[in-house]
């Protein structure tokens, strides 16, 4: 259980609240234009829920060394034209523009400061004691009554802002990060019966964390592996999934990764599906095999439809889905059944979970987010979350909550 304290149940008016939202976007690094403004839209309803604060706006986009590592002027157009509100960029992060704009502001203004990852300590990993002491933390605290963080796409960084600041002053979920959290925690507390996980992707240790820690405490009924994750289960079944596949599994360095999918199918065996079928290309053009006649030098692209279909039946018996990753190389349509199909499938679950990424994506494009209970945000926040782990950002609100009531 997460003991949090919630923006949705805090007075703000009249104060001067700092806000921590996820704005890192794609970015056209020759025009700088934001290409995709998804992540400012899941973040309005907190913007327009603090109506009555002063507002300064703490976010950052990419990192150094990046191309599209740049400054939040864009930014601050953007939101301004989703919330329909004046949003004011602040060329300063904590120096004396960004203290006067502070002063100078009254509630209902919205700043936003400078893109935090410009000040070398926000690059840091550190733990949340350390980062209380940093500069950029101090000065930061100084501006504002109160910290809202609702950047869940970032909580799995301790970086200074997510874990340093409601370490020195009082700190509350936003509206996004309260319902990215409680959602989530319902995954492993109360979810409807049968819990069915769907694991695939390129991401194949994430996934593996996940099964393991969702198995092994009887979160989950049954996992189904797709995708790359397929691959590295079938190799751990003694398959040969021919040389493109399994090359690109030693590419991304997975190898230990089918030791430890053993492991799993000797334990939770009849709880796993994997493919029996599945799709590759040979001269062009999809075919199917079952998995023990692989083609030597054809690369696996999607599931065959055989193992779609039984795929769909277990999803569309099960009370929860929890989805992450396509099936395969969506990106091509010959090789998108798999991924198509499945996450339509689990669109009509009475409860549904989509982690984020990739898969996201592809809901969108399929016009079918409203059919899932939850698409979240943070991809790797999301993973994480998932393993069991506690989030270093939420748990410096439970550590704020204890420290200020």
């Amino acid at each position: 259980m997460v003991h949090i304290g919630l923006l949705s149940t805090t007075p703000c008016a009249g104060k001067t609240v700092l806000l921590r939202l996820d704005l890192n976007s794609p970015i056209d690094p020759s025009s700088l234009t934001i290409l995709d403004d998804k992540r400012f839209r899941e973040h309005v309803p907190t913007v327009q829920a603090l109506r009555e604060s002063r507002l300064i706006i703490l976010t950052h986009q990419s990192r150094p060394g990046k191309k599209d590592f740049t400054t939040l002027e864009a930014h601050a157009e953007k939101l301004e034209q989703l919330v329909k509100r004046p949003v004011r960029y602040i060329d300063d992060i904590f120096g004396h523009c960004a203290r006067e704009a502070v002063r100078s502001s009254k509630p209902g203004d919205v700043l936003m400061l400078e893109n935090v990852r410009f000040n070398a300590e926000e690059n840091l990993t550190a733990k949340p004691e350390e980062a209380a002491r940093f500069q950029l933390v101090k000065r930061l605290a100084s501006l504002g009554d109160l910290f809202v963080n609702d950047a869940f796409g970032t909580a799995h960084r301790s970086q200074p802002t997510m874990v340093g600041l409601p370490l020195v002053m009082r700190s509350v979920a936003g509206l996004l990060m309260e319902k990215e959290v409680l959602t989530l925690s319902r995954v492993f507390e109360n979810a409807p019966r049968p819990v069915c996980v769907v694991l695939g992707g390129t991401k194949v240790d994430d996934s593996i964390a996940v099964a393991e820690h969702m198995l092994s405490y009887t979160i989950a009924d049954s996992v189904i592996v797709t995708g790359v994750v397929a691959s590295i289960f079938l190799s751990a079944m003694g398959y040969d999934i021919g040389h493109p596949s399994a090359q690109l599994v030693q590419q991304l360095g997975y190898e230990r990764e089918i030791g430890k999918a053993r492991e799993l199918l000797r334990e939770y065996g009849e709880k796993i599906m994997v493919p029996e079928w599945v799709a590759v290309r040979e001269e062009g053009e999809r075919n199917e095999y079952p998995v023990s006649a692989i083609p030597a030098d054809a690369p696996i692209l999607d599931l065959g439809m055989d193992s779609v279909l039984a795929c769909a039946e277990r999803i569309r018996a099960s009370g929860t889905v929890v989805f992450n990753g396509p099936a395969g190389v969506f990106e091509e349509r010959d090789f998108a059944t798999g991924t198509y199909e499945l996450l339509k499938a689990a669109s009509r679950a009475p409860f549904s979970i989509i982690g984020g990424g990739h898969t996201a994506a592809v809901v969108e494009k399929l016009g079918i987010g409203k059919d899932f209970t939850h698409i979240s945000t943070g991809g790797g926040a999301c993973i994480e979350f998932l393993t069991g782990k506690k989030l270093p950002a939420v748990q410096a609100l439970e550590r704020s909550k204890e420290l200020f009531g």
